[in-house]
C-alpha cells in the first residue's frame, strides 16, 4: 500500500483573503501570522510529520512573497510551484497545475484550513476500497457557514447542502481531497472551474466517498475565525 512519500501533495494557495483584508492586508491569506508563524507553515509541518516527500504549491495573489519565504524546501518536503496568473478557481488551479503531480491519486489540501487528522489513516482508508475521490469530513456544531455533506452507505457523498440552509451540529468538507488523475483530467484547463461547487456535485452519488475523521478543524476564511486560530494552535501544542 502506497506511504504518504509516494504521494504528492498539493496545496491551493491563491486566495486573495477579501474577507480578512480588515486583518491581514499586505500579505497572501495562506501566509497570514498566527503566533508569530504563517498559517501556511503548520500544514506543512503537519505533511513533514506524517512523511510526506513531494508539495505543491497553486499559487496566485502575491505568489512572488509565498515562494520567497519558502524556497524549495521546508525540512523534509521538496516544494514546487504552479502559478496561475489569472485566477481560475480551485478546480482550475488544480488542473493548471497536474503536470506537476507525479503521484496517482493526488493529495489536495486547502491553504486556508487545518484539521488535525491522521493523514497516515487517511490514506490507508483511501486505498482499502477501489476508491477515486474523497473529502476528509469534520464533525462541527454548526454547519450553517460552511454547508452540510451528507453520506450514506459505505461513506458515499449523497449530496451537499448550501451555506445557511441548515443549522445545528454536522458534517462538513474539511478542504483535504485524495483524487485520481483521470478526474482531475475531466477539468477543463485554462478556465475558471470550482471543485466544490462545480466538481465534488457531479461527483455525489457516484464515486465520491466521505472520510469522516474525529479530528479538529479551523479555517481562517474570516476575521473571527482566523481570531480564534491562535488558541486553537496553543490546544494543539499542548496535545503535543
Amino acid at each position: 500500500m502506497p506511504t504518504l512519500a509516494d504521494i504528492t501533495v498539493a496545496i491551493l494557495a491563491g486566495g486573495r483573503g477579501t474577507r480578512l483584508r480588515s486583518v491581514v492586508s499586505v500579505r497572501p491569506k495562506v501566509l497570514a501570522r498566527v503566533l508569530g508563524r504563517p498559517f501556511l507553515t503548520y500544514l506543512l509541518d503537519q505533511l513533514a510529520e506524517a512523511g510526506a516527500r513531494e508539495v505543491v504549491l497553486c499559487t496566485g495573489y502575491m505568489s512572488d512573497r509565498v515562494e520567497e519565504l519558502l524556497g524549495k524546501r521546508y525540512k523534509t518536503l521538496r516544494l514546487f510551484y504552479s502559478k496561475e496568473e489569472d485566477p481560475l478557481g480551485t478546480g482550475g488551479a488544480i488542473r493548471h497545475a497536474l503536470e506537476h503531480f507525479a503521484s496517482d491519486p493526488v493529495l489536495i489540501m486547502n491553504g486556508d484550513s487545518f484539521v488535525d487528522a491522521d493523514l497516515i489513516v487517511y490514506l490507508h482508508w483511501f486505498f482499502e476500497m477501489e476508491r477515486d475521490a474523497s473529502l476528509l469530513l469534520v464533525k462541527v456544531p454548526d454547519t450553517s457557514r460552511f454547508g452540510r455533506v451528507t453520506t450514506g452507505e459505505g461513506g458515499l457523498i449523497l449530496g451537499f447542502e448550501e451555506k445557511g440552509t441548515h443549522f445545528g451540529p454536522g458534517w462538513i468538507n474539511a478542504g483535504m481531497y485524495i483524487l485520481k488523475k483521470k478526474l482531475l483530467e475531466s477539468i477543463p484547463p485554462g478556465k475558471p472551474f470550482s471543485l466544490e461547487r462545480e466538481f465534488f456535485p457531479r461527483l455525489a452519488e457516484k464515486c465520491l466517498y466521505g472520510y469522516q475523521s474525529g479530528g479538529e478543524f479551523i479555517d481562517i476564511g474570516t476575521p473571527e475565525s482566523y481570531a480564534e486560530a491562535e488558541n486553537f494552535f496553543s490546544r494543539q501544542a499542548r496535545k503535543a
